[in-house]
C-alpha cells in the first residue's frame, strides 16, 4: 500500500512563518523599545547639558539596565502565562475525566462558535469524544487557544528581548562615543534611530503582511514626539537648576 503523494503548491502560494512566528512579539518589542527608549534617554540627558563623556556613560547603563528589565520581565511574563496556562490544563483534565459530558457540551458551543452545525457537529464531538487525549487537544485550542507549536519558552524570550534591546540601543549610544559634541552625535544618534526604526517597521510589514508606510510612519511619530519631550524637559531642567 503506498502513500499519498507530496503535495506540490503552485508558485503564487505563500508559505507561513513557521515555529519562529510566536517571538516576532519579542523581537519587534526587544530592538523597537531599544531605539526609542534610548533615543529618549540620550535626547533628555543632551538637553539638560551633559558632556558627551557623561552621555555616553548614561546611555551604557540604560542600554545595560533597559536589556536586563526588558528580558527579566520577558522571562516573568511569559512564564506566568505558561504557568496559567498548565493551570487551566490540569484543571481541563479534571473536568473531562469527572464531568464528560458537560465537556462535550461545551465542545459543542465552540463547534457552533466556528460554525459547525447539525450532524456534521455531532460527528465531531462523537469522534473527540472516543479519546480523553484527543478531547483534551481539542479543547485546549478551541476554549484557551492553546496549540503547542504557539506556546512561547521563557528563555527564549528573555534572550531574544534583551539581546535585541542592546542591539536597538547601540545607534542611539555609538555616535557619543565618536563625535566630540553632544549635539553633533544627537543628530547623528536620531538619523540612525529614523533608520532602524524603518527597518523595523520593513520587518514588521514583512512578517504582517501589512502597510509599510504606516508601520514607519507610527515609529517615526512615537520617536519624534518622544524625543522632542524629552529633549525639552532636558533643556527646561537645565535653566531652572543651573539658571541658564
Amino acid at each position: 500500500m503506498t502513500g499519498a503523494r507530496p503535495y506540490h503548491h503552485s508558485p503564487s502560494f505563500t508559505e507561513h512563518l513557521g515555529r519562529n512566528r510566536p517571538y516576532l512579539r519579542d523581537a519587534i518589542l526587544g530592538v523597537n523599545d531599544g531605539l526609542v527608549s534610548m533615543l529618549l534617554l540620550v535626547a533628555g540627558v543632551v538637553g539638560g547639558g551633559l558632556s558627551p563623556r557623561q552621555v555616553l556613560l548614561t546611555g551604557i547603563a540604560g542600554a545595560v539596565a533597559g536589556a536586563i528589565s526588558m528580558a527579566a520581565g520577558e522571562y516573568m511574563a511569559t512564564k506566568s502565562q505558561d504557568e496559567l496556562f498548565e493551570g487551566e490544563i490540569g484543571l481541563e483534565e479534571r473536568h473531562i475525566r469527572d464531568h464528560r459530558e458537560a465537556e462535550l457540551h461545551e465542545l459543542r458551543d465552540h463547534l457552533g462558535e466556528i460554525g459547525l452545525w447539525g450532524e456534521l457537529r455531532e460527528q465531531v464531538v462523537e469522534y473527540f469524544g472516543r479519546d480523553d487525549r484527543s478531547l483534551l487537544h481539542v479543547m485546549k485550542a478551541l476554549e484557551f487557544g492553546v496549540i503547542e507549536t504557539e506556546r512561547r519558552r521563557p528563555h527564549v524570550a528573555m534572550l531574544l528581548s534583551g539581546l535585541l534591546f542592546i542591539v536597538g540601543s547601540l545607534p542611539c549610544v555609538l555616535p557619543f562615543a565618536i563625535a566630540g559634541d553632544t549635539h553633533t552625535a544627537l543628530w547623528f544618534a536620531a538619523g540612525l534611530t529614523v533608520a532602524g526604526l524603518l527597518a523595523v517597521g520593513a520587518v514588521k510589514t514583512w512578517a504582517t503582511r501589512g502597510r509599510p508606510l504606516r508601520a514607519a510612519i507610527e515609529n517615526l511619530l512615537v520617536a519624534t514626539l518622544g524625543g522632542g519631550l524629552a529633549y525639552g524637559i532636558g533643556v527646561a531642567f537645565d535653566r531652572l537648576v543651573t539658571g541658564g
